[in-house]
């Protein structure tokens, strides 16, 4: 077979772009395109197979097969020579295909007459769409043009398949992004919505793939370099004095000024392509490459390269961020990560969020909290499924994702609505009422807030005040640290906006997940155990005192609390507290008016704390018991792990027993305590804390109606009693027994 030649890829690329011109339906176009290949390539056969769900390939097209094996013929992922090359995502390049590892001979299409078999994988930017595949009698290996040749229409498939270019009957050449897509994703804050997605950074459409020039197409790329390298080293310029973002930058310079990826993209378009399809090829690889590495380092330079290239295309095409598009009344957020402050910026316009990337401790994770509205992370794929006005409908509860959903399920997901609502209205009646249990015990709901935004819900909820204010959002959203005036002005307002309810301040919680932009991030083989919160503050004794300055001037001469995290020994919180009385006895030196009363609390989140001697106990102000750390250290199971966060039950009795110790010790030394936390929002374990001995639970505005609603109707001794009977039986979890004892009060 002779050597190909640039014109010859030239040449097919412009055939193809011929026969995609044509008014030709899909499957006409398809059938064309698998002529031309196999003509173009002196190949006996071409095959085309594309995806009709997620686990299984179909013949699409052929030329030298069966034809009546078309879309008769399907494979599972990882079977056969194709499904091998759509499992793994690499060429499959043999001179005796029924000798290859993996081969299956599929009778039907009559393929056991050719030897040589070369299988290209057809993507996009990461998102495998399909296999296409040359066949020949003669038994070769075919050469290096031969495969780049065929890699770049496998390129060329990919962006017309995503274009809707070959449209036909059937689910593997139904048009793209119009069948109903359901992904699996993580749940990072609960909670329902339904709406119309918004994409946080809009997808750049390659419409013209294929060029007859490539001078020109050479030029128009190094024009688009150039100017992105200019605006790369502007951005280094502005951040000068910022040694994080500068290395950040650096990065990104490198790979703008590197040789290979330009000659790379020159070689592309020396082979036909246009200077989009040239960037979106390599992008395209890279990802391929790259995204499926276990090295962490290599995942973070994958991501720097993919917004690169989406500058350069952005460029090229003259496609910026803003595209025209007008957000819809109802929009779901659709971006593959965000930060905190960019959320903030939408703030409650959104109904939910659904990210590809990010964390259940992420920034934006907090900030959603705060804003409580439902986040789904770690949805696969939705940046590639979703286009800008899309119907959608997140499950928060369930960390479900379902895009263009068919009508079944939208009606059952509208009846979870519907049903919620129904239940909020019934939660409503009894804003104002206490949560009294049937025994005559009272526990007080508190609510979570880190935000301005969150203190209408104080009154909307029903809380009895706010049992934990995060003061660290204030510092993670912005690029500098905060001025202790303006600090003081903040907590003023909310202090303002609580109208006399009480408000746990808890001091800056930074380190492990939270890493402000402005510090230096400590390389740290795991964070959630290293240096953070109140370790942070004792370290660095101005931020501290800088924070504590402006809480007490904030209080103006009324009541203050404060609460420390993270202590782990007695020692910290004395250190931390002789920090306070320094800062008071320096207010007090300066003039400025002191709180009238100053509470001084802990959290507890290491299990290290339960076992403090009694005079921690008898001089701390207050204990809150911090259940998501807690919980994590008590298990040794990172809750960003999902392979082992959801393995340990809240109520298993081993955690549930160590929860009744500490109320136990607070009860002897007349401590008052709480439990903050997301499980302090879940019904059934609100009730089983209540049942144990606590009596003031704080959790999200949303969560205080059905908490309430449950505890209203149980007798705390007979949970008790269910409590103890599964510890008897020897049971793992008290849920079981709970629950059972919860479904005979309705």
């Amino acid at each position: 077979m002779q050597e190909r030649t640039e014109s010859d890829s030239r040449k097919l690329l412009g055939r193809l772009r011929d026969a995609m011109a044509g008014d030709d339906a899909g499957q006409a176009r398809l059938d064309k395109i698998t002529h031309l290949i196999a003509t173009s390539m002196k190949c006996e056969v071409c095959s085309i197979y594309l995806f009709r769900d997620d686990d299984t390939l179909e013949l699409c097209a052929t030329e030298g097969l069966n034809k009546e094996a078309v879309h008769q013929t399907r494979m599972k992922v990882g079977e056969g020579l194709v499904g091998r090359v759509a499992k793994s995502r690499n060429i499959i390049n043999t001179p005796d295909a029924p000798q290859a590892k993996g081969f299956r001979y599929m009778a039907e299409t009559g393929e056991d007459l050719f030897s040589s078999f070369l299988g290209v994988p057809i993507q996009r930017l990461g998102d495998i769409l399909g296999v296409l595949v040359v066949q020949s009698k003669v038994a070769r290996e075919f050469n290096t043009d031969e495969v780049y040749a065929l890699e770049v229409v496998a390129m060329v498939l990919a962006e017309m398949t995503e274009l809707g270019a070959f449209v036909g009957e059937g689910a593997a050449m139904s048009a793209r992004h119009s069948q109903p897509v359901s992904l699996r994703g993580t749940v990072a804050q609960e909670g329902v919505a339904e709406g119309h997605v918004w994409l946080h950074e809009p997808r750049v459409v390659v419409s013209n793939l294929i060029a007859d020039d490539p001078e020109c197409e050479t030029q128009r790329l190094i024009d688009a370099v150039d100017t992105l390298r200019l605006s790369v080293d502007q951005m280094l310029t502005m951040s000068a004095g910022d040694k994080e973002q500068q290395e950040v930058i650096e990065t990104y310079r490198m790979f703008a000024n590197s040789k290979g990826w330009m000659k790379r993209m020159q070689d592309d378009i020396t082979q036909g392509l246009s200077a989009e399809a040239a960037v979106e090829k390599e992008q395209s690889l890279a990802r391929a490459r790259m995204g499926q590495s276990s090295d962490s380092y290599m995942r973070e330079r994958l991501s720097d390269l993919d917004d690169l290239s989406n500058r350069l295309l952005r460029i090229l095409t003259g496609q910026g961020s803003n595209t025209g598009a007008e957000m819809p009344p109802d929009p779901i957020l659709v971006a593959r990560n965000i930060g905190p402050a960019e959320l903030l910026e939408y703030g409650r316009t959104l109904r939910g969020i659904v990210l590809e990337e990010g964390s259940v401790g992420s920034h934006a994770a907090i900030v959603a909290r705060a804003l409580a509205i439902p986040l789904i992370v770690h949805a696969g794929r939705i940046t590639n499924e979703a286009l800008n006005g899309d119907h959608i409908m997140i499950d928060g509860d369930l960390g479900r994702v379902h895009l263009r959903a068919d009508e079944n399920v939208v009606s059952s997901f509208r009846d979870k609505i519907a049903m919620q609502a129904a239940a909020q209205e019934r939660y409503a009646s009894i804003r104002d009422q206490p949560a009294v249990t049937k025994c005559g015990n009272t526990i007080a709901l508190h609510m979570n807030a880190g935000l301005m935004a969150d203190l209408p819900s104080l009154v909307n909820s029903g809380a009895e005040g706010v049992g934990l204010f995060r003061t660290e959002l204030q510092f993670l959203v912005r690029n500098k640290m905060p001025r202790r005036a303006d600090l003081s002005t903040l907590y003023r307002r909310v202090l303002d906006a609580a109208q006399g309810k009480r408000v746990v301040f808890r001091t800056l919680d930074i380190g492990s997940d939270k890493v402000l932009p402005y510090m230096k991030p400590n390389d740290e083989p795991n964070p959630a155990l290293g240096w953070r919160a109140i370790r942070v503050g004792l370290d660095k004794p101005g931020i501290m005192r800088m924070q504590l300055q402006a809480l007490l001037r904030a209080a103006d001469g009324g009541p203050l609390t404060v609460m420390f995290p993270f202590v782990a020994q007695f020692e910290e919180y004395r250190a931390a507290r002789a920090q306070l009385d320094k800062t008071i006895a320096g207010e007090k030196k300066l003039g400025h008016k002191l709180p009238s009363s100053i509470e001084v609390g802990a959290m507890l989140e290491t299990p290290s704390l339960a076992f403090a001697p009694d005079k921690f106990f008898e001089e701390v102000g207050f204990l809150s018991i911090g259940g998501n750390d807690l919980k994590q250290f008590f298990f040794a199971a990172d809750r960003e792990n999902e392979r082992v966060r959801k393995r340990y039950d809240t109520l298993n009795v081993s955690f549930l027993t160590f929860l009744e110790g500490i109320v136990e010790r607070c009860v002897a030394t007349g401590t008052p305590l709480s439990f903050c936390g997301e499980d302090a929002g879940r019904p059934i374990e609100a009730l089983c804390f209540a049942a144990i001995g606590l009596r003031t639970l704080s959790m999200r505005p949303a969560s205080i109606g059905p908490v309430k609603s449950l505890l209203r109707r149980c007798d705390l001794a007979e949970v008790r009693a269910a409590i103890h009977g599964a510890r008897d039986r020897g049971e793992m979890s008290v849920r079981g027994a709970v629950m059972e004892y919860v479904r005979q009060q309705y």
